[in-house]
């Protein structure tokens, strides 16, 4: 098979009674798509899950052979505060105490340096990517800072007050130029070690919108994943026993709360292009890593579900059908392999391969075939004329791919 240019990955996956994703009212999050409405499931919430999946820390991450967080890059944090939650606890530890005003200006400046022109103000900040490797050097930094400002007996809070206006022009001056060359300095951080951005970056881009020369291009697309047949829902009548009151002498009912809570159930159509050598590049052209990335993330779409409410509606899954396409065309989806709804009726499942195979066939007869096929099958039917494979074997020939690219 061709060094590819382009994965593409499509997968059916089947939920009964749960509630994968919800809006903000609590109701299942919704789709029109030809004319039907949908249940949905968010590219947000998808790859949320696959960050996570299987670990709580990098130890248990370890214990999961496909976890991402199992490899040795990390993930790295998103966060709208990282100056309060990441860099000043390290900064002042064991220092002598800064007094407020100058506290104050420190973490002022620092927000501004990391989050822009506006970031002083956390309601105006963007929530930002950060890998581990930035996260140290920006430590780094926020110590140097509170060393020199800890060194002037004049700023500390020990004074008698506060630090006149021009103590505190001077403040500023300085921590203005410590901090002009920060970002050049995290881009060549960045164009030098691996993975500096984090994993999930390196995956799923960054944007930000204070320094567009720090963004990072997405080289994994992740679609909406939504049910090829129209919206099946039920609203769920439930009840909170209190149990004191059951119990009381006066005879209560007990209950403590009635509620109706939406439930929906589906079969899901999922869909995910890789560009790999942007994926690679993001890695620092480490092909190894990146073959390694991509067998962890296919494992993930195949085995990891998506869900709230775990706890009352146990939902989980793993794909029925699986199509992974390799080539150097533009992907394209097969979502429009179900822009008439399937009846949901039946042999849901079966309908829905055999819309993809007419789907797929119908392009192949237009644009001819660029890709390279194989698939996974839980039960019949399958695509004709397509190899069958299990998830293994599916996910290693990928990796043997990349990494000989």
């Amino acid at each position: 098979m061709p060094h590819p240019r382009f994965i593409q990955i499509h997968s059916l996956a089947s939920y009964p009674g749960t509630l994968l994703n919800r809006d903000d009212a609590g109701l299942a999050k919704r789709l029109p798509f030809g004319g039907t409405v949908r249940t949905r499931v968010s590219s947000q919430a998808l790859k949320r899950r696959w960050r996570f999946a299987g670990m709580a820390d990098h130890a248990s991450a370890a214990k999961v052979p496909h976890a991402l967080q199992g490899l040795n890059i990390p993930m790295g944090d998103r966060s709208k505060d990282l100056v309060k939650h990441a860099l000043l606890p390290t900064a002042l530890e064991g220092l002598p105490v800064l007094h407020e005003t100058v506290l104050t200006k420190l973490t002022e400046m620092l927000n501004v340096a990391l989050y822009g022109k506006n970031g002083a103000d956390p309601k105006a900040r963007q929530a930002l990517f950060f890998g581990h490797p930035e996260t140290a050097y920006l430590q780094g930094v926020a110590r140097d800072l509170a060393e020199m400002l800890a060194a002037d007996a004049a700023l500390l809070a020990s004074v008698d007050k506060a630090p006149d206006k021009k103590a505190l022009k001077t403040v500023e001056d300085n921590l203005k130029e410590r901090l002009d060359p920060l970002k050049d300095n995290l881009r060549a951080l960045s164009a030098n070690t691996s993975g500096s951005a984090g994993l999930e970056s390196a995956l799923f881009g960054r944007m930000v919108t204070s320094d567009p020369r720090a963004n990072v291009d997405a080289p994994v697309h992740v679609a909406h994943a939504f049910t090829v047949h129209a919206l099946e829902q039920e609203l769920d009548y439930v009840t909170a026993v209190d149990d004191l009151r059951q119990q009381s002498e006066e005879g209560e009912a007990g209950s403590a709360g009635i509620f109706d809570i939406e439930l929906t159930s589906g079969l899901f159509y999922s869909y995910v292009a890789i560009d790999v050598a942007l994926l690679v590049s993001n890695l620092g052209n480490d092909a190894v890593l990146a073959g390694q990335v991509v067998e962890r993330l296919v494992q993930l779409i195949a085995r990891t579900s998506p869900g709230a409410k775990k706890g009352s509606t146990a939902p989980y899954a793993h794909a029925e059908f699986m199509l992974v396409e390799v080539g150097d065309d533009q992907p394209r989806t097969l979502a429009n392999a179900f822009r008439n709804a399937v009846q949901p009726k039946g042999d849901v499942f079966g309908r829905s391969v055999l819309a993809l195979q007419d789907h797929l066939a119908n392009l192949d007869r237009a644009y001819g075939v660029h890709t390279q096929r194989r698939q996974l099958s839980v039960t019949p039917p399958a695509l004709d004329g397509v190899e069958s494979v299990g998830l293994a074997a599916l996910c290693g020939s990928l990796r043997q791919q990349i990494e000989a690219a």
